[in-house]
């Protein structure tokens, strides 16, 4: 790969700055730079960085270096700098302020500084491996690349550009319909990781990779994104009501388990409000996988403190209540007399000392 340093002035790299957020399109250099390219993350600098960008170059101290790739069009992708570009350009056009002034607002000699600051830009030229290759290598400053941004640089298409409005965005849609159910950030691509990951449960491929492999060349994310609507709708439906648990629960393996089961919606809400209530359950967020159909194991019964273990084998004196032999403390388990399932509490009083083997009989059947 052929690498050569370059200085390019603010305004030349700011003119003709245009952000399309609807298909994905961010130019700069009289629209001869591509300043989000497939294989780079959505911009995800926050205010106090776009701040410390635009102070580095007021004050005219250095900023880190950046990386262009040349296309045999004489045209160019970014390859390492999207964050710091897009601050820049985006200060320059008005699109934000600084402690409430615009650029605009600036004197003139304030906007020359800005506009003349010379970016120390590297042109490579080089093929499409070479360029993902050399992107895993020096995109190393900043924020590291989450896996779906890595997976993102490979599968490049009309697909993939499709899937990132419904999914990558702010204020996408899938953050509008589930933000609420979903965990992450979209623009760190979380929300596109996880409907992938659901829909790749789903078709009975091993990987995300799998999925995105097969489905690259479509034309567009519609069959991603109906599925996406299906789970989450699913959720609304069978649980109406709202709860902080149900965030970054995995729906999307819950729907394709229980979606055919008919659900009472009344009574679930009833047993959630009695579950939520109950000391014995140490995970609320395992109530909903237990009510739709899912094992006592959901919820992380409270387990029996070592002061009722010592209590029940004490009282016991060591036998085993099932084969009546005896054992150490060591060699037995706590068991709910009366199962928690019906009732029983984790008290001592309901409290059984049982051997392994006996314990794990009694778990087997």
């Amino acid at each position: 790969m052929k690498i050569e340093l370059h200085e390019i002035p603010v305004r030349d790299v700011a003119e003709g700055y245009i952000d399309n957020d609807k298909d994905g399109c961010c130019t700069g250099y009289g629209g001869k730079l591509n300043i989000r390219p497939a294989f780079q993350r959505e911009f995800i600098y926050d205010d106090d960085k776009r701040k410390k960008v635009i102070n580095t170059v007021r004050k005219n101290f250095p900023l880190n270096v950046m990386y262009w790739i040349r296309n045999d069009s004489d045209t160019f992708e970014m390859l390492d700098g999207q964050q710091r570009t897009i601050s820049l350009c985006q200060y320059v056009h008005d699109i934000f302020s600084i402690d409430s002034k615009l650029f605009s607002n600036l004197t003139k000699p304030e906007q020359e500084i800005i506009l003349n600051y010379k970016l120390m830009i590297y042109i490579c030229d080089g093929d499409d491996k070479e360029k993902l290759d050399w992107f895993r290598i020096i995109n190393v400053a900043g924020i590291e690349l989450a896996p779906q941004e890595m997976r993102n640089a490979v599968y490049t298409g009309t697909w993939l550009a499709d899937a990132k409005r419904r999914f990558s965005k702010t204020n996408c849609p899938a953050f509008e319909m589930a933000k609420d159910y979903l965990s992450g950030s979209s623009t760190r691509q979380d929300y596109l990781e996880t409907a992938l990951k659901w829909i790749a449960k789903r078709d009975n491929m091993k990987t995300i990779e799998d999925y995105m492999s097969k489905h690259q060349h479509d034309k567009n994310a519609n069959e991603l994104w109906l599925y996406f609507q299906n789970v989450i709708n699913w959720v609304k439906v069978i649980f109406p009501k709202y709860r902080r648990e149900m965030k970054g629960l995995e729906w999307g393996f819950l729907y394709e388990r229980f979606q055919g089961n008919n659900y009472d919606v009344e009574e679930l809400e009833k047993k959630i409000i009695t579950l939520m209530e109950d000391d014995d359950v140490t995970r609320n967020s395992g109530i909903y996988e237990y009510l739709l159909g899912g094992e006592e194991k959901c919820l992380s019964i409270r387990k029996f403190t070592p002061r009722m273990i010592r209590a029940a084998y004490e009282r016991q004196k060591g036998i085993c209540v099932k084969c009546g032999k005896h054992f150490e403390i060591n060699e037995m388990h706590a068991d709910h007399i009366t199962p928690w399932s019906k009732g029983g509490r984790t008290t001592a009083e309901n409290c059984n000392m049982l051997c392994a083997a006996c314990n794990r009989s009694k778990s087997n059947k």
